[in-house]
C-alpha cells in the first residue's frame, strides 16, 4: 500500500506533462483549469469517497478503520508532493511545442451521414468492453477472491502477462472501432475511442455485484458499503486505464494513416 501511495503521488509529474501535452494538441486556451481538474478531480473523489466510507466504518467500532492520522498523512502527500509535480509536469509539458499533426485540420465540421444501427454508440462502445473483459475474467476471480477472501496471490508474472493481453486487446478493438467508424465518415472518434475501450470497466462493476451475491457472506450494511464503494473506485481506475490505452492506440493509427497520405 504504500509503495502504491508513493508511486500515484510521484507519478503526478508524468499526468501534468502528458495532460499539457495533450490540452496543447487540442488548442485549450484554459490551461490552469486543465492542470487544476488534472491534479484535483480524480485524487479528490477517491479521498472523499475513501474518507466518508472510514467514517461509517469507524462509526462501527471496527478495528479495520483507518486512523485519521494516516489519512492526514495522504492528504499532505496529495498537496505537498502530488499537486505541485503535476503543475511541474504541466510547465515542461507546455513548453514544448504541440504535437504535430499529418495533415491539416478543417475548422469547419462536415455533416455527418446517417450511421447504420450498429455503428451507433450505444451499440459499438458495449460491445467494444466485451472482448477486453473476456481477457481478465478468470484471472479476476483470482485477484477478487485475494482482496476480499483472504486468499493469497502468488502468481504477479502471470498477472503482468495478463495486463499486456488486456493493453493489446483494447488496443486492437479500439482501431478496428475507429477504422468502421471512419469508413462511415464520422470523424468524432476521440471520446467514442476513450469509451470503447473504457467500457469493459462497466463489466468489471456488473461481475462485482455477481460476485457480491454468489462468493460473499456479507449481512452487514457497513460491510456492503465498504464492498461496493472499493469496487466502484476500482473500476473507475480500471476504465481510465483502459480508456486511455484506447485513445492512446486510436490516436496513433490515425496519425499513422493521415502521415501515409501524398498531398501535393
Amino acid at each position: 500500500m504504500i509503495a502504491l501511495v508513493s508511486l500515484f503521488v510521484l507519478m503526478g509529474t508524468v499526468a501534468g506533462y502528458s495532460a499539457a501535452r495533450t490540452y496543447k494538441m487540442f488548442g485549450g486556451k484554459e490551461w490552469q483549469r486543465c492542470i487544476l481538474l488534472t491534479a484535483m478531480l480524480f485524487p479528490g473523489w477517491v479521498f472523499s469517497v475513501f474518507f466518508m466510507v472510514n467514517l461509517f466504518v469507524w462509526h462501527t467500532g471496527s478495528s479495520g478503520a483507518v486512523p485519521f492520522g494516516s489519512l492526514f498523512a495522504v492528504l499532505a502527500l496529495w498537496m505537498g508532493i502530488s499537486v505541485p509535480l503535476t503543475f511541474l509536469g504541466a510547465y515542461f509539458g507546455f513548453r514544448r511545442e504541440a504535437v504535430d499533426l499529418p495533415c491539416a485540420v478543417s475548422p469547419y465540421p462536415r455533416q455527418i451521414p446517417p450511421q447504420v444501427w450498429y455503428l451507433q454508440p450505444m451499440v459499438m462502445i458495449p460491445v467494444g468492453g466485451i472482448l477486453p473483459f473476456g481477457a481478465v475474467f478468470v484471472e479476476l476471480f483470482f485477484i477478487l477472491s485475494s482482496l476480499w477472501l483472504d486468499q493469497y496471490y502468488y502468481v504477479f508474472g502471470f498477472l503482468a502477462s495478463v495486463f499486456l493481453i488486456l493493453c493489446i486487446t483494447c488496443a486492437e478493438l479500439t482501431i478496428v472501432m475507429c477504422y468502421f467508424q471512419l469508413c462511415a465518415e464520422d470523424y468524432n472518434w476521440w471520446w467514442r475511442s476513450f469509451f470503447t475501450s473504457g467500457s469493459c470497466a462497466g463489466f468489471l462493476w456488473l461481475y462485482s455485484i455477481f460476485y457480491f451475491y454468489t462468493k460473499l457472506d456479507i449481512v452487514t450494511k457497513t460491510a456492503a458499503l465498504v464492498y461496493f464503494s472499493y469496487m466502484t473506485i476500482i473500476s473507475v481506475i480500471f476504465f481510465l486505464v483502459t480508456g486511455i490505452v484506447g485513445f492512446t492506440a486510436s490516436f496513433w493509427f490515425i496519425t499513422t494513416i493521415y502521415g501515409a497520405l501524398k498531398v501535393d
